[in-house]
């Protein structure tokens, strides 16, 4: 039986991670199939403030609360987890972990050399940026869903 304070984070990171997957899932299935329609300058240029909104406060707050949560979940519940919730948690830390580590090793310095092509041509950043990118944030996606995925069968 786990303790109100380890049940209390458990669902606090499932909310929090389900938040994160929807976001992640809306920029994959709506925003970058909206925005590939667009010519190289109005994708660059939507891309570039995409990139300076998003990691505003909100946004910091799912960043880091998918992986601090699940851990807080996981090591204040050590010794009260049973035999599925305490491997799902872990499991879930780790594709939220792998996740990050796309975004931070990957997609930010994308975005970065994006935002360094500001005044040039649109169409080679597009070309450098846009593929990778968009193949980057599908494995991220993916990995914040199964983490989501992973905390439900941890409730």
């Amino acid at each position: 039986m786990m303790s109100a304070m380890t049940s209390l984070l458990l669902a606090l990171a499932t909310i929090v991670n389900g938040l994160y997957a929807g976001f992640m899932l809306a920029f994959l299935i709506a925003v970058m199939p909206g925005l590939a329609e667009l010519a190289d300058r109005q994708f660059t240029a939507a891309m570039r403030r995409f990139n300076e909104k998003v990691p505003g406060p909100a946004f910091l707050v799912l960043f880091l609360g998918v992986v601090a949560l699940p851990a807080a979940a996981f090591f204040t519940g050590l010794g009260e987890h049973d035999a599925v919730s305490g491997p799902a948690v872990l499991a879930a830390l780790v594709c939220a972990v792998i996740g990050h580590a796309i975004t931070v090793v990957g997609n930010i310095p994308l975005n970065n050399a994006l935002a360094a092509s500001e005044g040039g041509d649109d169409s080679a950043a597009r070309a450098a940026f846009e593929p990778r990118w968009n193949t980057l944030h599908q494995v991220r996606t993916a990995f914040s869903l199964v983490a989501c995925a992973l905390l439900v069968v941890a409730l």
